[in-house]
């Protein structure tokens, strides 16, 4: 953009989803915060991600949208209205500023609805969404991690690009409910589930870690993640299971009293990177240099095989994740670990 914006009075971020990605965009709201601490600013997400959002310092207000009862509209006159009133509402609201970082037909489209005199948004982002922007920020390549895309968007409307800072709104009864669940032993979070089958490591190497983990590190294992990982969580009856017995702000306390997360590629395990925790992440078909764990390529265990990664959702051997086994992720445990307790001792 060769002309400077005019001062915001209200902005609006779209990023509905998913975890991780609205877990990377935390550190453009806060800029965005620093830059103009008196504008209203407003989020879009989807219900099953609001939990990381609401409440959160820097924000003013989060808006709910609900995708999968709004999909209904075509078919459910409820729906339908509910459509027209979400619609009616966003546009009441005057934005002057709406980013979007989700860039797709379906944001782009909200963001042009709006009406808001300045829409912002990747030049090379898909399904025409570019056609809706006021203004398109070009980025090189889409091999950089997520994080520096949105930073580039930050630079862009006149925020400095630094300190990358990840908050999350967490409050004192989010810990002592976990202090509760969790008692003073000091522990290791397992995290098995994924959103696709494929960047699953086998269930029955996270089994095999417990006891290697309390005999090497002193730490006893706890199973955790959404209730779509309950019955990941009963393969591994030797942990403490506190799979679908957190809600957001929950299992980011977890996390953030843990003294270990080995992860699956995950929203989860990027709240347990932008936490700073020790950390062990497992890539198979997906690329960690574009969403890896930010800054983190010291947690990433992953198999260098010809097919990997491939970015299927679909595998007929999986070998990249099946042929890995547990040494290397003991012994990267290990390095973060020490990793942590030299930082500490420093």
């Amino acid at each position: 953009m060769h002309h400077p914006l005019p001062p915001p009075s209200r902005i609006l971020l779209i990023k509905p989803s998913s975890l991780g990605d609205v877990t990377h965009a935390l550190p453009i709201l806060h800029l965005l915060r620093k830059k103009y601490p008196n504008a209203k600013i407003s989020w879009l997400v989807a219900p099953y991600c609001s939990g990381l959002l609401e409440g959160h310092p820097d924000l003013d207000e989060v808006i709910l949208f609900d995708r999968r009862r709004f999909g209904t509209a075509w078919k459910n006159p409820a729906a339908g209205l509910d459509l027209i009133r979400f619609k009616r509402d966003l546009r009441r609201r005057q934005f002057d500023w709406v980013i979007d970082l989700q860039g797709l037909f379906r944001s782009g489209w909200l963001a042009w609805f709006t009406r808001a005199p300045v829409r912002i948004g990747f030049a090379n982002a898909r399904e025409f969404a570019p056609f809706f922007y006021t203004h398109r920020i070009p980025i090189a390549t889409m091999e950089q991690h997520a994080v520096d895309r949105y930073l580039r968007i930050a630079l862009a409307v006149g925020c400095e690009d630094s300190p990358v800072e990840f908050p999350f709104a967490l409050t004192d009864s989010d810990r002592a409910t976990v202090a509760e669940m969790t008692g003073d032993e000091p522990y290791a979070v397992l995290l098995p589930g994924t959103n696709w089958p494929t960047k699953r490591w086998p269930i029955e190497n996270f089994a095999a870690l417990v006891q290697p983990i309390r005999d090497r590190f002193g730490l006893r294992c706890i199973v955790a993640g959404g209730p779509d990982t309950l019955d990941l969580a009963k393969s591994i009856p030797s942990a403490l299971n506190l799979a679908g017995k957190t809600n957001l702000p929950q299992l980011v306390a977890l996390l953030e009293k843990s003294s270990l997360v080995i992860a699956n590629d995950s929203g989860p395990m990027h709240i347990a990177a932008a936490l700073g925790k020790p950390l062990v992440t497992l890539f198979g078909p997906t690329n960690p240099i574009r969403t890896g764990p930010y800054s983190r390529p010291d947690s990433v265990v992953r198999l260098d095989i010809p097919c990997s990664p491939c970015y299927s959702r679909h595998c007929s051997h999986t070998s990249c994740l099946r042929w890995l086994g547990i040494e290397p992720v003991l012994a990267t445990a290990g390095e973060q670990l020490a990793n942590e307790k030299s930082v500490g001792s420093a």
